[in-house]
């Protein structure tokens, strides 16, 4: 007989979600969907949960997208400038730890606005350092910052959702990366052409700041409504909720240790699939392609308008499991990786971006589900933030792997009519992102699933029983639900 993990890839059909996507769609509130966006809006600039996720993705990839302006800023070479990307990532679970246990502790509203408004400044600050080691400093902080808004955005969206909703809804949210890179592009090409790099940060800043003013008139989670209702019933002052809340921590690290390492090798082998593909992509064309930095940032463009994958796959998953979606994209992505360093020419390059993109969002389209799915119930800001910024942690080096890698590996263009030898960035990012595919295969096999987990019926991190798994709240149903959050919209 197969392994139990081979043999529960494809998700039972009694635990697939039942009902029509179209009907629950129709069902839902306002709240429901500010609430939704909001958590996305950090990642691309419209709604706040997804407009907080793009934010994240415009003010990470200012630094990515201005290697070759700020290494003639500061007179450094571009490997010593990936070194700002590499602080941010390390610092990142720092930030995800902070805020995920406020957000699991007090609720999902004003621990993200805070992190927004955080993220505003360092932003800001950014775009006025004059010196190198003030640059690396600011973007050190800023990781902190930035560590938070992932696992707090993905909280905030998903537990207000119909069940049969959160598959296609992880696709979007995630996507919210990929629109805020897209933004940070735009940018890029024309504010920046015109006025320098600092622009692409103080522009960081404003959009960030706009969802943190979107989010303050968006309502607290249902989640968090119901159950600040029954503490308060029951008479639970903030001092026992918050022993509370440390003693249902431990007693979950000690049943969850095991699947808290799952997660973070998942989550490092994903950090790296799109690190690896994105990072150093505008300069691995400016540098072995021979592009300009205005063609370079169009391809660029063109690749990120693959946000397509991650919704299409994140709707698969509802039918198919999490895990088979996640493991089919990678295998289709690999066929694409030829096109993607062969070609010289703008036409099939920009192409090429276009399909790994859509492969590398795609399976990033359904981790926001996976996590929460698989995430102890009651810790669904802590627990999968960490895992992902740890992963992100440890992939903090996949740009100066890259860079590295070019230095010591090099080929040779046609510059000008001279033959011209270059950094070889299209071998090492085919070889790393190949090696990177397979791995994310394997660990994806292998690890458990949760599909069509009600987690919004469980009990909060603060309330007593809460960091056991099969926790449930007093007097919770669907439809009590979805009146508490009726009762948040009055």
């Amino acid at each position: 007989m197969a392994p139990r993990f081979l043999r529960e890839l494809i998700p039972r059909r009694e635990k697939r979600a039942p009902g029509s996507v179209v009907v629950a769609l129709k069902n839902l509130t306002w709240v429901q969907w500010a609430q939704f966006w909001s958590g996305a809006i950090i990642l691309t600039t419209c709604w706040t949960s997804w407009l907080a996720w793009t934010c994240d993705a415009i003010d990470f990839f200012a630094v990515s997208l201005t290697v070759t302006p700020l290494a003639t800023q500061f007179h450094e070479t571009t490997p010593k400038i990936t070194t700002a990307i590499t602080l941010t990532l390390l610092f990142r679970p720092v930030g995800a730890i902070i805020f995920g246990i406020l957000s699991d502790r007090f609720g999902r509203k004003w621990p993200l606005i805070f992190n927004l408004l955080l993220c505003c400044v360092l932003e800001l600050g950014t775009g006025f350092v004059n010196t190198f080691p003030q640059f690396l400093g600011v973007r050190a902080l800023f990781g902190i910052a930035m560590g938070g808004i992932w696992g707090l955005s993905s909280a905030s969206a998903l537990e207000n959702l119909p069940v049969e909703l959160r598959g296609i809804a992880s696709g979007v949210l995630q996507e919210g990366y990929a629109v805020g890179y897209l933004i940070a592009a735009v940018i890029n090409l024309t504010l920046v052409a015109q006025h320098g790099w600092r622009v692409l940060f103080w522009a960081g800043a404003g959009i960030s700041f706009f969802a943190a003013v979107v989010r303050v008139f968006v309502p607290e989670s249902a989640f968090f409504l119901r159950a600040k209702e029954q503490e308060m019933a029951r008479g639970t002052n903030t001092s026992q909720k918050s022993k509370i809340f440390i003693k249902e921590t431990k007693d979950m690290l000690k049943r969850h240790w095991l699947l808290c390492i799952y997660a973070v090798l998942l989550m490092t082998g994903f950090n790296f699939l799109s690190h690896g593909s994105q990072d150093l992509y505008p300069t691995y064309l400016e540098t072995t392609k021979g592009f300009s930095t205005h063609d370079a940032t169009v391809a660029t463009i063109i690749g990120n308008w693959s946000y397509s994958g991650g919704v299409i796959a994140g709707w698969a998953s509802q039918y198919i499991g999490r895990r088979l979606t996640i493991v089919y994209v990678p295998l289709i992505n690999g066929v694409f990786i030829p096109l993607w360093v062969l070609p010289s020419s703008f036409s099939a390059l920009s192409a090429g971006a276009f399909c790994i993109q859509v492969g590398v969002q795609g399976a990033w389209g359904v981790i926001p589900i996976q996590l929460a799915e698989m995430s102890p119930p009651a810790f669904r800001a802590t627990f999968p933030g960490v895992a992902y910024q740890i992963g992100n942690m440890i992939s903090s080096a996949s740009a100066q792997i890259e860079a590295t890698g070019g230095a010591n590996l090099k080929t040779t263009i046609i510059k000008n009519g001279v033959p011209t030898q270059v950094d070889d960035y299209a071998t090492v990012q085919a070889i790393f992102i190949g090696v990177v595919a397979a791995f994310v295969v394997i660990i994806t096999i292998i690890g458990p699933e949760n599909h069509g987990s009600h987690f919004e019926k469980h009990k909060a991190a603060f309330e007593e029983g809460g960091g056991r798994d099969d926790a449930v709240a007093d007097n919770v149903s669907q439809t009590s639900y979805h009146e508490v959050n009726e009762k948040s919209s009055a």
